[in-house]
């Protein structure tokens, strides 16, 4: 990477919900950026069922998604944790992008997990759960810090801001970890 090229993120939520919480996070990554780094987001809205009899002739949904993981340096994903797992949505779009065999879009990626629940486990066991997909899908997952968002509805506020500072330190902190192990990993 050429010293004045900008470091591209790109974030994308687990969830389909127009008032997600962990919209909230990305959004306050957005925020969070340090200089000379930017991030794009992309919405899973309209991913639709995966189906492997059309992973050679994907729908144009998919095919924008791969071609944004590609352009980017890193990932940033906010999770739910729907029944102690990853939200279907979110492994829909990891298959998507991961197909066909061959062509995993994800490959060599660095990323970082984040995620928000009402709950006291903050999405733990879905952001487990990622980092046993990234093995296979040969990614990087970012270790330190961890950032479990419990009890997010204290957190954030009526308009979808978080407004919790500790989480914003922790959230920024990830960013940085993301960065610094990707630009570790490109030099190898």
């Amino acid at each position: 990477m050429a010293a004045k090229e900008r470091f591209r993120i790109l974030g994308f939520a687990g969830s389909l919900r127009k008032d997600s919480y962990n919209k909230a996070l990305l959004r306050a990554a957005l925020e969070l950026l340090p200089e000379g780094v930017e991030m794009d987001t992309f919405d899973l809205e309209g991913i639709p069922p995966f189906n492997q009899d059309l992973e050679g002739n994907p729908p144009q949904k998919v095919t924008d998604f791969k071609k944004k993981i590609r352009s980017a340096d890193a990932l940033l994903v906010a999770t739910p944790e729907y029944n102690y797992s990853i939200p279907g949505v979110l492994k829909n779009a990891i298959d998507w992008a991961s197909r066909p065999y061959g062509d995993n879009a994800f490959q060599e990626k660095t990323v970082a997990f984040m995620g928000a629940s009402v709950g006291m486990l903050g999405t733990a066991r879905a952001q487990y759960h990622l980092r046993q997909c990234c093995v296979f899908l040969q990614m990087h997952p970012v270790i330190d810090p961890e950032v479990m968002v419990p009890f997010v509805s204290d957190k954030v506020d009526s308009q979808g801001r978080l407004t919790d500072e500790k989480t914003k330190e922790k959230i920024k902190e990830l960013i940085e970890s993301l960065i610094i192990w990707t630009k570790r990993l490109k030099v190898k």
